[in-house]
C-alpha cells in the first residue's frame, strides 16, 4: 500500500470539553507527492478545517470542511482541466480499548444510521486520513474541459469486395 502523502496526528486524550479546531493543510513541498498519490496532474491547494468535540463514553465527533484545487488531463483532448473540490466530512470516533470496553456499556446506534462509529485503537488519531479519503472520492475519474464532448469515430465503409469473395468462386455448386 502506498504510504499516505499527508499526516497530521492529534491526541484526542488532550481534547477539552470545549473541543478544538485544527487546520490540516499540505505544504507546497507536499503537493507533488499528494498529486502522484491521488493520480492527478497537480494539486494546487489542499486544506481541511477539522472541528473536534468530545462526547461521553470515549467518543468524539470529527467534522471537517475540505477544499482542494487540482489539475487533471481531459480524457478527450488531454488539455489541462482545473477543478475546485469542496467536501464536508463527519464521523463519530469511538476509542475501543479493552479495559474501557469492559468497564462501560457501549452506546447503541441504529442500523438506519449511515454507519456506526469508527473504531480507533489509540487516542492518537491522524486527522488527515478522512480528508484524504474524501479527497480521492471527490476526484472526477473522467474529467472533461468545458464544452468538450466525446465524438466516436465515424464507421468506416466496408471494402467493395470482401477478401472471402475469391473463395466463393472456388466453391462448386450443388
Amino acid at each position: 500500500m502506498t504510504p499516505s502523502p499527508l499526516q497530521h496526528f492529534y491526541d484526542l486524550a488532550d481534547l477539552s470539553e470545549a473541543g478544538a479546531e485544527v487546520v490540516v493543510s499540505a505544504k507546497p513541498a507536499d503537493l507533488p507527492a499528494l498529486a502522484k498519490w491521488a493520480g492527478v496532474d497537480a494539486v494546487e491547494c489542499f486544506e481541511g478545517r477539522v472541528l473536534l468535540r468530545k462526547l461521553p463514553a470515549h467518543r468524539f465527533t470529527y467534522d471537517a470542511a475540505l477544499t482542494a484545487d487540482i489539475v487533471q488531463s481531459c480524457v478527450v483532448t488531454l488539455e489541462p482541466v482545473r477543478s475546485h473540490l469542496e467536501r464536508n466530512v463527519s464521523r463519530i470516533l469511538h476509542l475501543s480499548q479493552t479495559s474501557r470496553r469492559l468497564a462501560e456499556p457501549e452506546p447503541a446506534w441504529s442500523p438506519a444510521d449511515d454507519e456506526g462509529p469508527e473504531e480507533i485503537q489509540s487516542p492518537r488519531y491522524d486527522l488527515a486520513a478522512p480528508l484524504l479519503e474524501e479527497f480521492v472520492l471527490a476526484i472526477d475519474p473522467y474529467p472533461r474541459g468545458p464544452g468538450v464532448a466525446f465524438e466516436p469515430p465515424a464507421d468506416k465503409a466496408e471494402p467493395a469486395e470482401s477478401p472471402f469473395a475469391a473463395l466463393k468462386v472456388l466453391k462448386k455448386p450443388g
